[in-house]
């Protein structure tokens, strides 16, 4: 797979989706950003809270504007604040260095692309993420502790 297509995206965010259910986790929104950063497809759970787009959305810019996903973003911001909150004004606020932004790679390495989820523990957006690339057949990177 060279692209990230609209089908992918939304079979991506429909077993995130499904994961989140079964695990009985609080209501999601899930972004999926191309490999440039723009929006392939969103969607929003029923009661989700408002501004659960930005947040997804930050998330999954964030981990692609520095080609890690964002729990090695989180250890980032606890080893260098100062770097974090530069970097947050560099990328226009899109940033959120917490789990949940999962870099999408093809099976060389290459990204693809990047999900965000946001609506539950930072945890559990990244259980949710990683199922749904997973169920695509491409490999999910959440970065490192």
């Amino acid at each position: 797979m060279t692209d990230i297509t609209l089908a992918h995206a939304q079979k991506l965010i429909t077993v995130a989706l499904e994961c989140a259910r079964a695990q009985k986790m609080n209501p999601l929104g899930v972004v999926v950003l191309d490999a440039r950063g723009a929006l392939k497809a969103y969607a929003a759970e029923d009661f989700v809270s408002l501004k659960r787009f930005d947040i997804a959305q930050a998330k999954a810019a964030g981990a692609l504007a520095m080609g890690m996903g964002s729990r090695s973003l989180a250890k980032r911001a606890r080893e260098m604040p100062h770097f974090i909150n530069a970097l947050s004004g560099i990328v226009d606020g899109k940033l959120m260095p917490v789990p949940g932004g999962v870099l999408v790679r093809d099976g060389s390495g290459r990204i693809l692309g990047a999900v965000g989820v946001s609506g539950d523990s930072s945890d559990n957006d990244e259980i949710a993420a990683k199922a749904g690339i997973e169920a695509i057949g491409l490999v999910a990177d959440p970065g490192q502790d």
